[in-house]
């Protein structure tokens, strides 16, 4: 082996001992891939080992580049997450390399084996998605643990993610912002509780309003103050609104008690400054709301007596609760309470719009992304305060910490057994390749040590795209019987994802020459061109349609080099050209295999 790149952006962890064998006591602290690296060469001095600190991404194609991705000679993956494993599995689709992929989750483990040219790539299927917890249940009528750290877990991510980068987007351009969302097909009501919240339901606004004028932190008081102002919030306005709208006595439409189970009836939970968990929600979230604001700390910032004292000549407004629109996951009580309440009056949006027309431009945020394994950063601390106080408030049931940030983070522990077996079944399958083995050598495998269950299946061959006639429904709604067949055409016939069509001298390429060279060496006319590029206000991914035969307008892109508009950096050897659309001369959809840009 004349190199073996080790990459791992991530640090040792004292919890990572009892299953990751290469680390120790003394390990703790380190980079997880230069630990690695002395472990290995410490058992084989001759080994070649480079270590790489870096997280493999989109972001790190000018480290992990072309000439990297083309020096390796195959791949193994032990990623903890999908959207990485995806990443990985697309590079080594476009650079033809062999993939041996590997995962456990508690008992269960299992391996793949990815062959250029002969398997199916790990992106090819997908586990069903989990069963989620209805929205009334989680937001109102909560009856178990699960439910409240849900909640948690979403305020967590709008209060300290969502609303900062909203309003940094604000202060930036409101008219941009609320166009963008607009644009992206988001409902003007939901726009206008991003902008303003629900001042009525909760006791203080939410959103852009909350960070840019009600609540504006300048200081670390202002954000004990402003965490005191949300536990109120959450955990006795919000469930004094309740009570008020679904007392005891309300009946559902069949005339029996609401509140039958398994609805728990909730009461309000008075704060205690006395009490450790409502201070940990105090201290959790002063600290996190100071990090949005990008605010200093004091060195007490975590010291409970101290935000305590903080806390003492602070008075909380009174609240009264009014008449709502409570969700009760029953869709016909539901649309009776849309009828009752005043849905022709002012536009929500325009109203939010004009609460916020003196707003401060300008202000930048911190969008603070979840992080379950990072114990001194408040977000776990934050969400299990939050969680359990939810459950005060209905009677549930509480959970400690460790409890919390298992369920939070969705962590089944892992077992060192598991490990150590998939490691050994993914040994082999390298021994297998290194030695040139025929696929039909090759064995994925699927353990469960709990039942026990040991499968040894031989990889899937990768689908083959054939030309197919598909029915599609032009009018569901008006004439759902009527159907119309077309006929979509592969191009290659036959071909896998294995397979594409290369692009020479791409570097100089227009978009003109594009379309002439699919004419030409395809007999292939190219209809249209679409790319996600940016994000839109929101943060969705922006999709821009850069031609189309049936607009003007995108034909001025026409004498563009492709690799300006694809915005594609120097250095890049090779780039994937997506969205695309073709007819061929017979006027039939075409598919076709990946288009690659040799550059």
């Amino acid at each position: 082996i004349n190199a073996e790149y080790m990459g791992d952006d991530d640090v040792i962890e004292k919890s990572n001992l009892s299953r990751q064998f290469l680390f120790r006591n003394h390990n703790v602290g380190m980079n997880k891939a230069a630990a690695a690296r002395q472990a290995a060469e410490a058992m084989n001095p001759a080994l070649n080992a480079v270590s790489m600190q870096d997280r493999v991404g989109p972001n790190t194609e000018n480290i992990f580049n072309d000439d990297f991705w083309n020096s390796l000679d195959f791949v193994t993956n032990a990623l903890d997450n999908i959207k990485a494993r995806l990443y990985v599995d697309q590079r080594c689709i476009l650079f033809h390399k062999p993939l041996f992929e590997s995962g456990t989750l508690g008992t269960k483990c299992n391996s793949q084996i990815v062959l250029p040219g002969a398997t199916e790539h790990y992106g090819a299927s997908t586990d069903p998605p989990e069963k989620a917890a209805p929205e009334c249940a989680i937001h109102n009528f909560p009856h178990n643990i699960d439910h409240c750290l849900g909640l948690a877990k979403s305020e967590f991510t709008g209060n300290f993610e969502v609303s900062p980068a909203d309003a940094t987007a604000f202060g930036k351009g409101a008219k941009e912002f609320v166009d963008g969302l607009l644009e992206a097909q988001e409902n003007r009501g939901t726009i206008a509780d991003k902008l303003v919240g629900d001042e009525k339901k909760f006791g203080m606004a939410g959103g852009v309003m909350d960070l840019l004028m009600t609540c504006r932190c300048t200081s670390f008081d202002d954000c004990i103050k402003w965490a005191r102002l949300r536990f109120e919030s959450y955990f006795v306005n919000q469930i004094a609104s309740l009570v008020h709208n679904m007392p005891l006595t309300a009946t559902n439409k069949s005339g029996g008690p609401f509140w039958a189970p398994p609805k728990r009836f909730p009461h309000v939970v008075p704060f205690d400054d006395q009490d450790p968990v409502h201070m940990d929600f105090i201290v959790s979230g002063a600290n996190l709301r100071a990090k949005a604001c990008k605010l200093p700390v004091p060195k007490e910032n975590r010291d409970v007596a101290y935000v305590r004292e903080r806390l003492k000549s602070f008075v909380v407004p009174a609240f009264a609760p009014s008449k709502l629109k409570i969700a009760t996951g029953d869709a016909e009580e539901d649309a009776k309470d849309d009828a009752e309440m005043d849905l022709d009056g002012p536009d929500a949006l325009e109203v939010a719009l004009a609460q916020l027309k003196d707003a401060p431009s300008g202000l930048e945020f911190f969008a603070d992304e979840f992080e379950k394994d990072n114990d001194m950063n408040f977000h776990i601390d934050f969400i299990a305060s939050f969680g359990n106080l939810r459950a005060r408030n209905y009677d549930i049931p509480e959970v400690d910490k460790l409890q919390a940030k298992l369920k939070v983070g969705r962590i089944i522990p892992a077992i060192a057994t598991a490990t150590a077996l998939i490691t050994g079944m993914v040994g082999l399958e390298i021994y297998k390749h290194v030695n040139h083995k025929g696929v039909e050598n090759h064995r994925n495998a699927f353990v469960n040590l709990a039942l026990p269950l040991y499968s040894l299946a031989e990889p899937n061959p990768p689908e083959k795209h054939q030309t197919r006639t598909v029915k599609n429904i032009p009018d569901p709604i008006n004439h759902p019987e009527y159907e119309e067949e077309a006929t979509v055409v592969a191009h290659p016939e036959g071909f896998t994802v294995w397979d594409s069509i290369k692009i020479p001298n791409a570097a100089s390429l227009t978009l003109q020459g594009l379309i002439d060279y699919f004419n030409s060496e395809h007999k292939l006319t190219l209809t249209a061109w679409s790319v996600i590029q940016g994000k839109n206000a929101d943060g969705s991914p922006k999709a821009l349609c850069l031609y189309n035969d049936c607009m003007a307008s995108t034909k001025a892109n026409l004498p563009r080099p492709i690799v300006e508009m694809l915005e594609i950096p120097e250095g890049k050897k090779l780039a994937v050209l997506e969205g695309v659309n073709f007819e061929n001369e017979d006027g039939d959809e075409v598919q076709t295999a990946q288009i690659v840009l040799q550059l």
